[in-house]
């Protein structure tokens, strides 16, 4: 499908995507990137900040914001990642929604609720093989009585590899007609010490269960680029000192672990060799302070 025309020859724009922690946002959007940037867990309330992925789409180039899921929580980081989701919603030319097919609709009539600025969305139904037909059909016809809401409900299904050049083209229509705002060969516009700091995060979700990847951060504390080595060190900021014990493990099993698995997915990432040098350090409820997340790079505007 060609999106563009003489008069508008190309087209560019920020696209929002939302909603509730384990959407599916960021599989998503290395799915359509063809790239794994942005961090994937199983475990909810995984992605902490923005990020922006660029994907050519014919003649358009589509800014993707990858954001928090959209929930409420008391902890001053979680009104951090509620905050960026709702400041990305405001920003941007276009929302998606993405909506996994097993929901009720609560978590989209919430959104509704926090799209003050009322920017045009996208309803996106994911993971929609964990379900038959039947239960799709009776689900889109549930968000029918939206449709004047949305400019359109596209369902998607990223382990069967279906949906994504109608998701596409839909976006593309709806944005203006620009200049490209990027060299089209980027991928994302965050740096390289964010990427490798979201590659450690990812492995501690990985690595470890209950609440300590929840309460656990990293710090990259230098950033060594060779032709064809990166040489790394970053800090785990833990909230207790049980909590570092368990990530550095008996005979720093654990910590050599976490370490190995991020050192894989950043050589993947790179294409070099990657020196990685992990320490472990407790400061004592930085996830409630907003001096220590400011230090951390969690900035409150």
């Amino acid at each position: 499908m060609h999106v563009t025309s003489s008069e508008c020859p190309t087209k560019a724009g920020f696209v929002a995507v939302v909603g509730r922690p384990n959407a599916g946002k960021s599989t998503l959007l290395n799915w359509l990137v063809g790239e794994k940037l942005a961090m994937v867990s199983k475990k909810a309330q995984a992605t902490r900040k923005r990020m922006n992925i660029i994907v050519m789409h014919d003649n358009v180039q589509i800014i993707f914001v990858d954001t928090p899921g959209i929930h409420e929580k008391e902890r001053l980081l979680n009104q951090f990642m509620l905050s960026e989701a709702i400041k990305a919603i405001g920003d941007c030319d276009l929302v998606l929604f993405l909506a996994p097919a097993k929901d009720r609709l609560d978590h989209y009539e919430k959104f509704l609720e926090l799209n003050v600025k009322n920017r045009p969305h996208i309803v996106v139904l994911t993971k929609i093989d964990e379900i038959g037909n039947d239960a799709l059909l009776k689900k889109i016809s549930e968000y029918q009585k939206y449709q004047e809401k949305f400019l359109a409900l596209i369902p998607i299904s990223v382990t069967r590899e279906t949906g994504k050049e109608q998701l596409l083209d839909e976006i593309s229509k709806h944005l203006p007609c620009s200049p490209w705002l990027y060299d089209p060969e980027l991928m994302t516009t965050t740096n390289i010490r964010e990427i490798y700091k979201e590659m450690i995060r990812e492995s501690i979700f990985d690595n470890l269960s209950d609440e300590i990847p929840y309460e656990t951060d990293v710090v990259i504390e230098k950033i060594d680029e060779l032709p064809h080595l990166d040489r790394i060190q970053a800090t785990i900021i833990a909230e207790k000192k049980s909590q570092k014990m368990i990530l550095v493990g008996r005979g720093g099993s654990t910590i050599k672990r976490i370490g190995r698995d991020a050192r894989m997915k950043m050589e993947q990432f790179s294409g070099k060799k990657i020196f990685l040098e992990l320490f472990v350090s407790v400061k004592s409820g930085w996830s409630k302070n907003r001096k220590t997340l400011s230090e951390i790079g969690y900035v409150f505007e």
